[in-house]
């Protein structure tokens, strides 16, 4: 257990008071009741709160609609569970023997959700200045590097069909296979008269992002 308490500390800044509410906040549905759901949805709430205040102060004139692109670009499932990597979490996180057979603990989804229960159990454990703390140091290089407000690729694949001229990009699933802990989607889009391209994800919304991507650098 202390190396657990030692990789949560060195991870987010903070000496667990808690144990158990940072182990809960590492543990899968599939390996028990006692998982990380309720922390993630805590966590979520938390993170939004923290980059909102993060954003409207970094950026003073800015209007509301640039600052919620900034704040869905910095939020997403992907950019979480790119956190989640860099911090080395994969093996901490507890999963049933089948959702490891089935490499959940790569999933963007499950990899987000537990960066979003760790901030959860943070604010719990420490309160919200030891959130906001790690929060700041662990996104600091991706607020710095969001010159401009970015669009999501299913809005920026959108505005390119209108731009040119075109129908709106069809979205349509293709596969979806895996069982229901770790469900996999595989949809298309496709513009008419350009191409079209597929993405995969955990849910049918990840991989209708994945898939406005792949068109969107086919078409750069």
């Amino acid at each position: 257990m202390s190396n657990l308490a030692d990789w949560i500390e060195g991870a987010t800044g903070h000496r667990p008071n808690d144990l158990a509410l940072f182990e809960r906040a590492l543990t899968h549905a599939s390996f028990g009741e006692a998982n990380y759901e309720r922390l993630e949805f805590l966590g979520d709430r938390v993170l939004g709160m923290i980059v909102a205040l993060w954003l409207y102060e970094t950026y003073p004139d800015e209007p509301e609609g640039k600052l919620s692109h900034r704040l869905n670009a910095l939020v997403t499932r992907e950019v979480c569970a790119e956190i989640a990597r860099a911090l080395d979490a994969q093996p901490h996180i507890r999963l049933g023997k089948q959702a490891i057979d089935d490499g959940v603990f790569r999933s963007d989804n499950v990899l987000g959700d537990v960066v979003e229960a760790l901030i959860g159990a943070l604010y719990l454990d420490a309160g919200f200045e030891a959130a906001r703390a790690f929060v700041h140091r662990a996104w600091a290089d991706r607020v710095d590097r969001l010159a401009a407000p970015p669009k999501h690729p299913k809005a920026a694949l959108q505005e390119w069909s209108a731009a040119n001229k075109r129908r709106p990009p069809d979205y349509r699933i293709v596969e979806t296979s895996g069982p229901d802990h770790a469900r996999r989607f595989t949809v298309e889009v496709s513009v008419s008269g350009v191409g079209a391209a597929t993405g995969q994800g955990l849910s049918k919304q990840e991989a209708e992002t994945e898939a406005a991507k792949a068109l969107l650098a086919s078409l750069a």
